[in-house]
């Protein structure tokens, strides 16, 4: 899989150049953003594996997801950290205290996404967690009609019943079908279509890309408070058998190294995903997350060996095929209109 992955990430870096005009006129390759997919692409992969096996080795969905989504993102909170207190490493941001409680609402959601997504892995199979996560366009599109008052085209309300056919085909011959695993999935991807609306808010505030400083910054401060948030929900939850957690995490290596390696893939592969998106245009990034997917997929169910079942296979496909129509038929149809009025 790592043949198809360099190969995908040549071929969305150079989508990307074109999406932004620079393929002909540099007549160069954009090496450093071929790098940022590659590594975004081996990160998603690795983090996939690593969690889930933590999970397993903890108990599944029985043991402590909720502890260990908690303690991923401490993980991410500490390299975030030793960033800015290393040399030369990275700026500290200038936030206001008013900014923080402006980011709020992003890191409350990031948290629920990042804890229910880790509660539905455990749950069920990863190939089949990542279909229904999938869907997430679904839920956005709702969200940005229904609350926040932003309109979305006909042809991209036409593309929902194609994902969420393929998201229920897919579902049809699951072996490890769980409904805590579809419904866990399903609150991730609502936590996340949240998120997606509260960053623009974010950003648009008077003078506060200036404050943060970079994209590190505010990922590294979104998953402090990301984690800060999440320790009520591991106390009420799991808090009565940290105990028991903590004779595992250092008697069982398999937990312990997996838990530290997947806090730090995760924390690794959204920040290069965040940088990758500032270097691209919406289209190449909706191809390169599809690309993602479908290889998180295929690898993760051949490296765990989770059923690849025709049907799944199939449902994957439609589904996957409908999240890439829905993110670049409005420039499509643009596009041709365009000749159609000139």
């Amino acid at each position: 899989s790592k043949f198809s992955t360099t190969a995908l990430t040549a071929a969305a870096a150079t989508a990307s150049m074109q999406t932004r005009g620079g393929g002909d006129s540099k007549g160069g390759l954009d090496i450093p953003l071929m790098m940022y997919f590659l590594f975004w692409y081996i990160g998603n992969y690795y983090y996939n594996i690593t969690n889930k096996l933590a999970l397993k080795a903890a108990g599944g969905s029985a043991g402590f997801p909720m502890t260990i989504s908690a303690l991923q993102l401490l993980v991410g909170s500490v390299y975030g950290i030793f960033l800015w207190l290393a040399p030369d490493a990275r700026q500290k941001p200038k936030v206001t205290m008013d900014d923080i409680v402006k980011m709020l609402p992003v890191a409350f959601c990031f948290a629920g996404a990042h804890s229910a997504s880790v509660f539905a892995l455990s749950a069920g199979a990863v190939s089949f967690g990542q279909i229904v996560k999938a869907a997430e366009p679904a839920f956005a599109a709702v969200l940005s009609q229904f609350v926040y008052n932003k309109p979305v085209s006909k042809a991209k309300w036409a593309c929902l019943p194609i994902i969420i056919g393929g998201v229920i085909l897919a579902s049809v011959k699951e072996l490890d079908f769980a409904m805590s695993a579809l419904v866990a999935a399903c609150i991730a991807n609502l936590f996340a279509a949240v998120k997606g609306n509260e960053s623009k808010k974010l950003m648009e505030t008077e003078g506060f890309k200036d404050r943060v400083g970079s994209v590190g910054n505010q990922f590294a401060l979104t998953t402090i408070m990301g984690f800060l948030m999440s320790i009520p929900v591991v106390l009420l939850r799991e808090g009565s058998r940290m105990g028991e957690f903590v004779d595992i995490f250092k008697t069982n290596p398999v937990v312990s190294a997996n838990l530290i390696a997947s806090g730090l893939w995760f924390y690794g592969y959204n920040e290069l995903a965040t940088m990758t998106l500032k270097k691209t245009g919406a289209v190449t990034q909706s191809v390169a997350n599809t690309a993602k997917r479908v290889i998180v997929i295929v690898g993760v169910a051949i490296v765990l060996g989770e059923s690849l079942d025709p049907m799944k296979l199939v449902g994957c496909g439609i589904g996957i095929g409908g999240v890439l129509l829905y993110s670049v038929i409005d420039q499509l149809l643009a596009k041709k209109k365009a000749p159609a009025s000139a």
